[in-house]
């Protein structure tokens, strides 16, 4: 069965180690899950990258886990520029019954999106993203996407870029109220519309 996440965030985590080996980075994340129920093997998604538990622990206030970015992982998201203190949006993989608050995301990322405006409003925040031009087919206005793992609603679309607005919720439990133009935010566009896409492009031409 495949993992699933929903895009709404449960924790922020923060990068406690990093420890790179021949291509491999394990990183140790800061979380407040209860470390019990955490399971070697499970899969949580950080700043939306699937990632597998492959040890866990506890200190007398918090608790961590520790997962495994491999090469790819390293250069397709912004995993490979993660030190210590970097914060992480995190997410548990969704359960059968469980609420679907956001959309179905996979944890796969596609690309890495680019913050070229922010405007800061009275109670909001306008965010103007640059996407890879190969993506920009997927992203559509009132559509779905995820940036760092975070299911938000896309607004306007133009050119090379798209637009979102971020609530004040959102801003206070995710990553994204510290975020400057210039950062770097992995994107998974929505699955629907790479599956739609997918039919279009096998249509038979008349």
């Amino acid at each position: 069965m495949t993992v699933m996440f929903t895009g709404i965030i449960s924790d922020l985590g923060e990068v406690l180690q990093v420890t790179e080996t021949e291509g491999l980075h394990r990183l140790t994340i800061d979380c407040s899950y209860d470390p019990a129920t955490i399971d070697i093997g499970a899969s949580i998604a950080c700043s939306g990258i699937c990632f597998t538990v492959v040890a866990r622990g506890q200190t007398r206030v918090r608790s961590h886990f520790s997962v495994d970015a491999a090469a790819e992982t390293l250069r397709v998201t912004t995993a490979g520029e993660w030190r210590r203190g970097t914060k992480l949006n995190l997410e548990r993989s969704l359960r059968l019954g469980d609420e679907l608050g956001g959309h179905l995301v996979t944890g796969h990322v596609d690309g890495i999106a680019e913050l070229a405006e922010r405007a800061d409003l009275s109670n909001s925040a306008r965010l103007v993203l640059r996407a890879p031009p190969q993506l920009m087919r997927f992203i559509a206005p009132k559509g779905s996407i995820a940036l760092d793992g975070v299911s938000l609603t896309v607004n306007e679309v133009s050119g090379d870029s798209f637009s979102v607005l971020i609530i004040p919720h959102t801003l206070k439990v995710t990553t994204f109220a510290a975020l400057r133009v210039g950062a770097r935010l992995n994107l998974e566009v929505d699955l629907m519309a790479r599956y739609a896409a997918r039919l279009l492009e096998a249509a038979p031409r008349r």
